[in-house]
């Protein structure tokens, strides 16, 4: 008996879920009737991924790639990922910093269709009714900015979209979240930039920002929301001006966190422990300064004060290790000004009344071991800077972390120059492997892509509650150990951007385990799994873009064999095209009510 697959089974077109995939075998076309809608040809993953590297090549300028890879995800979005994954490190900066920088100051031109939701001040009193008008029934992590500060950009209001969708991304691409349970939101509260407010294409409300009280009990209004819309997301906070206030009146209450403090935090104390572990200078020994005292910088400088603190020293010790300076210079209690309240923990009293009005006066002072930039300033690390820190120490710790890499307090070309290839280095945006003395150096990156994926991830697999310090210090420490034996040979300070799934598999495990010692996580049966045991529960359920074609020919093959069971027959059906009969990995218990099978018959399940 030949069996006919049904052809009444109707799409949501509004949100790709991979129909239109030319490596879709002709019967799985027909089940999801795009068969006729597309050219007939079968392909591999191959061919699909030589034509979409041959499209992306073509496009000249970076902002006209990451146009076309914007698309290319929401006209495909597992091929997309297909691509993210087995070509990251080429990929990242297109997708991510340093383009979507531009990208950001360009959106109300580049915009061509919507990827999240924009909740305005005008919405306030009524937000938990926009929220239903997202598609989603199911979403397990968002990712929230009001635009007020973009990277090292400024406030660019609404045209902040861009930082969400793309750290959202990186959150599917590495961390191994499904996209459909992902939502970027922008809130439109509005601008200080009149640039902005008078361009007719700006796209968001044409009013300055409301004040910090207006935007404290919106905040409220929407994490009320969100959670009863759907209870146990994910909440991720990102360049918001002053993070500070948000986190401290939410990290208790909700499953939040804030990447900018902690996220970069963690994955710059990665680094320094590595790079502390190779210069070897003890730890009462070190000393940091770090130009710029802004949200980031605070966040970094506490996150390694507690790392010092766990090899021995005091908080007193730790703190004292710590020289911050601003546009004014260090940062002293007696400075004459009103210091913003996070700058106060690092304030310096012991300066004997003399002031340091610039970083190079404050580095001759300090003469510090570990030069850590989050200024936004672009050549900050003078060479004068740089050949005195290689004076000083046999192997400096430098670090311009500023992004986009216009930003950059240095590149690694100068701080090898200047330091005589003797610098540890990590930056905020890549910079290229770079020839010296006849060797070939590849720059570490302090990239929260190492970190951010996998505590989101952790958090959703062990249901945790809250998101506590210890899980954010735990993707620090899980980080740092995490190098290959021939990065730890080579000197590496981060791993290879290529095992970033790997990494993120290690780094998400050390969250999970830190979210059952501080008893947040409610996902009780995977407590006492050994780690190899709980290393593979959670690769079983990262998503993986290659083997999503093959889950709609399983359910297929579900449907034709309980067909044959009832009409006691023996019938088969023939998949024409790559990946026929491949046995797909364990999914997410979430996911087995997600596919819409109303229109078949009840004998066939």
């Amino acid at each position: 008996m030949t069996l006919t697959l049904p052809t009444n089974h109707v799409r949501d077109e509004s949100v790709d879920n991979g129909s239109f995939d030319t490596t879709n075998p002709i019967a799985v076309r027909k089940y999801l009737r795009t068969y006729g809608r597309m050219p007939p040809a079968v392909e591999t993953y191959k061919t699909q991924s030589l034509r979409c590297l041959e499209q992306l090549e073509s496009k000249e300028k970076p902002i006209e790639k990451y146009i076309y890879l914007s698309n290319l995800k929401k006209t495909n979005t597992h091929l997309f990922y297909r691509l993210a994954l087995d070509n990251m490190k080429e990929m990242m900066p297109l997708i991510y910093t340093p383009v979507v920088g531009e990208a950001c100051l360009k959106w109300s031109e580049i915009y061509q269709s919507p990827e999240g939701l924009y909740i305005s001040w005008q919405d306030k009193g009524n937000i938990a009714a926009v929220l239903k008008n997202w598609p989603a029934d199911h979403v397990e992590i968002t990712v929230v900015t009001d635009g007020s500060r973009i990277l090292g950009l400024g406030d660019l209001g609404i045209n902040g979209m861009g930082i969400p969708i793309g750290k959202l991304a990186l959150y599917c691409a590495c961390g191994g979240i499904r996209p459909d349970v992902t939502l970027p939101i922008t809130l439109d509260l509005g601008t200080n930039n009149k640039q902005f407010r008078e361009d007719p294409l700006y796209m968001g409300t044409r009013r300055e920002r409301v004040t910090d009280e207006e935007e404290a009990e919106f905040l409220d209004e929407l994490m009320e929301a969100l959670v009863e819309r759907w209870p146990g997301i994910v909440i991720q906070y990102e360049d918001f001006k002053n993070p500070f206030p948000s986190l401290e009146r939410y990290q208790g209450k909700y499953t939040m966190f804030n990447d900018d403090i902690q996220g970069t935090g963690a994955v710059i104390v990665a680094g320094v422990i590595n790079a502390v572990n190779s210069n070897g200078v003890p730890i009462e020994k070190q000393r940091a300064v770090l130009f710029g005292s802004g949200s980031a910088a605070v966040g970094v400088a506490k996150q390694i004060v507690q790392f010092f603190m766990t090899e021995g020293l005091t908080e007193d010790q730790a703190r004292r290790c710590f020289w911050l300076v601003d546009t004014k210079g260090l940062v002293t209690d007696d400075r004459g000004d009103k210091l913003a309240e996070h700058k106060v923990y690092f304030s310096r009293d012991d300066n004997k009344g003399k002031q340091f009005k610039s970083l190079l006066e404050t580095v001759e002072y300090v003469k510090p071991t570990m030069l850590l930039g989050l200024s936004t300033v672009g050549g900050a690390f003078t060479p004068d800077i740089l050949t005195k820190m290689g004076v000083w120490n046999k192997h400096p710790i430098i670090f311009p972390l500023s992004n986009p890499s216009s930003n950059s307090e240095c590149t690694f070309e100068e701080a090898m120059k200047y330091t005589k290839g003797r610098v540890l280095f990590a930056s905020g945006s890549p910079f290229p492997t770079l020839e010296y003395d006849g060797k070939f150096h590849t720059p570490g990156q302090g990239n929260n892509v190492y970190v951010f994926p996998a505590i989101g991830m952790g958090a959703i697999l062990s249901k945790a509650t809250t998101i506590t310090q210890s899980m954010i210090y735990a993707s620090a420490t899980s980080l740092a150990t995490s190098l290959s034996f021939s990065e730890e040979e080579e000197g590496w300070l981060y791993p290879a951007v290529e095992r970033i799934r790997e990494v993120s598999v290690s780094v998400t495990l050390g969250v999970i385990r830190a979210a059952q010692e501080a008893r947040v996580d409610r996902e009780v049966r995977i407590r006492d799994m050994s780690d190899d045991e709980l290393e593979g529960w959670i690769r079983a359920r990262m998503y993986d873009p290659h083997h999503e074609s093959r889950q709609i020919e399983k359910e297929i093959k579900a449907m034709v064999s309980g067909l044959s069971l009832a009409s006691r027959s023996s019938s088969s059906v023939k998949l024409n095209g790559a990946g026929a009969g491949a046995v797909t990995p364990p999914v997410r218990e979430e996911r087995a009510s997600t596919r819409d099978k109303s229109h078949v018959p009840s004998t066939w399940l």
